[in-house]
């Protein structure tokens, strides 16, 4: 689809009105921190913007720069993401901590193809953090910048692909604001879900979440916190504590322990005297 120079006018005129009147605040759009805002977009991965808030000021206020968050322990992030799921994008974000301060001397790179072969920076992540650390006009997708552009332009197709999406948004990105374009549009987005008008179903790359009660997501969740509480278990008391608590068969929890073991969250060592298997953050 291709628009004419009045409605792209007329679309950023609508945008920039409503950001104006209705803009949301949170900390990071408050700061030109890139490392800040580095951390505060690999959290919004799939988590919403409110349980976001409550972590981020926590997270930064015991890691403030790359350094800090370099040298401390996975075990001592893991402890302060508690509350935000996902627990690989921690694990991602330490270890990206870690070559950014090795490699490129605490500087993020502003380039697209280094920044997604950080762990865990696929390529809207790698724009998004080039748009709000640097001002710089990338061109990327994520939900609610989704919303808006199939509601306002695409409501009447299904199946839409994110290539035509992404010419939508090159089409009317302001390149003189990138970083203020793009909070204004994710905010609308924001209130058109409010107001229960989400046409995401119409995505292509659309998928329904499943159920967190009982699913593998929650079994691990509930792994990585009992090891942040008590450090140390074995995979017997695992296994019980979570029948119990959860009801997860302990052949499940066993094979997401391995999972887990195998993406190098946890680690497993063996008691020579008694054959128990310890695990631990």
């Amino acid at each position: 689809m291709q628009l004419t120079k009045k409605q792209i006018s007329n679309f950023q005129e609508m945008i920039y009105k409503h950001y104006k009147q209705s803009g949301r605040t949170f900390s990071w759009r408050e700061t030109n921190n890139p490392y800040h805002i580095f951390v505060s977009e690999v959290m919004l991965q799939q988590t919403q913007t409110s349980r976001v808030a409550k972590k981020y000021e926590e997270f930064i206020l015991r890691f403030p720069d790359f350094t800090s968050l370099a040298k401390t322990s996975l075990y001592k992030v893991l402890e302060v993401w508690q509350g935000l799921g996902y627990n690989r994008r921690a694990k991602f974000l330490h270890q990206s901590a870690q070559i950014i301060t090795s490699k490129y001397a605490n500087i993020i790179p502003k380039n697209e193809k280094i920044l997604k072969t950080l762990p865990g920076i696929g390529a809207a992540t790698a724009s998004s953090i080039l748009a709000f650390a640097f001002n710089i006009p990338t061109v990327f997708v994520e939900t609610n910048i989704r919303v808006v552009f199939l509601h306002l332009f695409l409501n009447n197709k299904e199946n839409v692909h994110d290539t035509e999406i992404l010419s939508l948004v090159s089409q009317t990105l302001d390149k003189t604001s990138a970083r203020l374009w793009y909070y204004a549009l994710t905010d609308y987005g924001a209130m058109l879900k409010s107001k229960r008008i989400n046409p995401i179903h119409k995505s292509k790359s659309y998928n329904k979440q499943s159920k967190f009660s009982g699913s593998d997501r929650q079994i691990r969740g509930a792994i990585i916190r009992l090891l942040i509480q008590n450090e140390t278990q074995t995979i017997t008391q695992t296994c019980h504590f979570l029948k119990e608590t959860l009801n997860a068969e302990p052949l499940r929890t066993q094979k997401i322990i391995q999972t887990l073991i195998q993406e190098k969250l946890i680690t497993k060592k063996i008691e020579p005297k008694t054959d128990n298997q310890h695990i631990k953050i």
